[in-house]
């Protein structure tokens, strides 16, 4: 078994559907940090089986909004001198913006250039959202 040391100061993602932690590493930009990261797949979990698992070796401000996208069941802990000071649990954010795109091929947001296109929840068991403009369904 893999041994990763235990967190000074930074952040661990935990609670991630085994498979999910390398989409939530690309979309947050993990590659591009010059602090250690480490991202851990198919960790055995009492509670969901199989699960991944990121731990940032530093502060930084996480998207959230992308993290209920790709799995709104992770949990965030913040890790100060050794000691966790705060734990977040996340949830499907009502609304998103300049994330998801249309996957209708006829919707406006595909013919023109708009900037921004919102999205709404519209099934938080599915993580599915309708978009602002043709009401056409899509997730993550």
């Amino acid at each position: 078994m893999i041994n990763v040391s235990k967190l000074k100061e930074g952040i661990v993602i935990d609670h991630i559907r085994a498979g999910h932690g390398y989409k939530i590493f690309q979309q947050l930009g993990l590659d591009r940090l010059d602090d250690v990261v480490v991202l851990m797949r198919n960790v055995e979990s009492t509670k969901m089986g199989r699960k991944d698992l990121i731990k940032i070796e530093t502060n930084l401000n996480l998207n959230f909004d992308v993290l209920g996208l790709i799995d709104p069941d992770v949990t965030i802990s913040y890790i100060k001198n050794g000691e966790r000071v705060k734990k977040i649990r996340l949830t499907p954010p009502e609304t998103v913006t300049g994330i998801l795109s249309c996957k209708n091929p006829r919707c406006i947001t595909n013919q023109e250039h708009i900037g921004n296109v919102r999205f709404y929840l519209v099934d938080a068991q599915t993580n599915q959202y309708a978009c602002e403009y043709c009401d056409a369904r899509t997730h993550l």
